[in-house]
């Protein structure tokens, strides 16, 4: 058996690799910024914390590792943590993994990342991509779209619209297209890749493709909310975002996601590598999916006071 470590173990994607990997007898650490956290997990891992400030104590909590799971990354620009930290972070994470011997690394990265994108998290991504391949380390790089799951953000939190207000407003005409995978999937893949030898970039992307306005409707009548869908234009649905974000203490969508998720970059035209099907999921779900809203910031808030560090988070998109 080996040694693996994985970022944020005691967030949303990293618990599902960590439990993955200690059923598989692998013996399991991880870099967060949560030391502290409460989790069943605790009794069972031993957690280091992410020293991105300190390049040996970086190194030294590898030495041993065979593999590195990343599902280290943030899903927007903040006061606290933001995309350029993170690609800087996410560097020194591979450059301590290289001088630590770790045998392959396995990356969450983003579909379509650009390094020319104007938006920052997609050129993020392709920026570590680089960097990861150009390492000399052994790698495998995951592109999931949107996640989904029992801890997950986006479709819970469109639910939970759904339940609460008459209608639904989708972003112009809601034809743009998204490819969510399980997290438990992406688990699977992160598991098997990291088992593997061969470089290689994976399209991690579920089985069902949706537009935007079909996942909303699928999901009001799954839940027995069923609400008229309506078009507006992108700057209105901002506003009414950011008029959620400020009641719920949270940031619900930015620009910059808009523009992505309008831009068809949740969607590539592969075939799936996930098995689980959202709409199955979801109608067993049903009765507590969006019962309670879900916040990014309340999630990302460190146990561990780390001042140079940004929280783990998987790659999700709005996830």
């Amino acid at each position: 058996m080996s040694t693996y470590a994985v970022t944020g173990a005691f967030g949303y994607s990293g618990k599902y690799i960590a439990h993955r990997l200690l059923d598989a007898g692998h013996t399991v650490i991880t870099l967060t910024n949560s030391t502290n956290r409460s989790d069943p997990l605790t009794e069972k891992i031993m957690a280091y914390p992410l020293r991105f400030d300190d390049p040996a104590a970086l190194v030294h909590s590898l030495e041993g590792v065979d593999g590195l799971i990343n599902t280290y990354w943030v899903r927007f620009d903040h006061a606290r943590f933001t995309h350029a930290a993170a690609v800087e972070n996410t560097q020194r994470l591979f450059e301590a993994a290289r001088s630590a011997g770790v045998r392959r690394v396995v990356h969450v990265s983003i579909t379509n990342p650009d390094p020319e994108s104007p938006l920052p998290y997609f050129r993020g991504k392709a920026q570590l991509e680089t960097a990861l391949i150009e390492s000399g380390l052994s790698y495998a790089i995951l592109r999931p779209t949107v996640l989904f799951g029992k801890e997950d953000i986006l479709i819970n939190n469109i639910c939970w619209m759904l339940r609460r207000f008459p209608v639904f407003g989708v972003f112009g005409d809601g034809s743009y297209r998204l490819q969510p995978i399980y997290v438990d999937d992406l688990a699977r893949l992160a598991v098997e890749q990291s088992l593997s030898e061969a470089n290689v970039v994976v399209n991690a992307i579920g089985p069902e493709t949706f537009t935007y306005r079909e996942l909303v409707q699928m999901l009001g009548r799954i839940i027995g909310k069923p609400r008229p869908v309506i078009g507006i234009p992108h700057g209105l649905g901002y506003t009414i975002g950011r008029i959620i974000g400020m009641l719920m203490n949270d940031v619900t969508i930015t620009r910059e996601e808009i523009i992505g998720l309008t831009s068809n970059l949740l969607y590539v035209d592969a075939p799936p590598a996930g098995e689980t099907r959202l709409t199955d999921w979801a109608a067993e779900h049903a009765a507590t999916l969006g019962k309670r809203y879900a916040s990014e910031l309340a999630r990302r808030r460190p146990t561990t006071p780390n001042p140079t560090a940004t929280s783990p988070n998987a790659a999700n998109y709005a996830a």
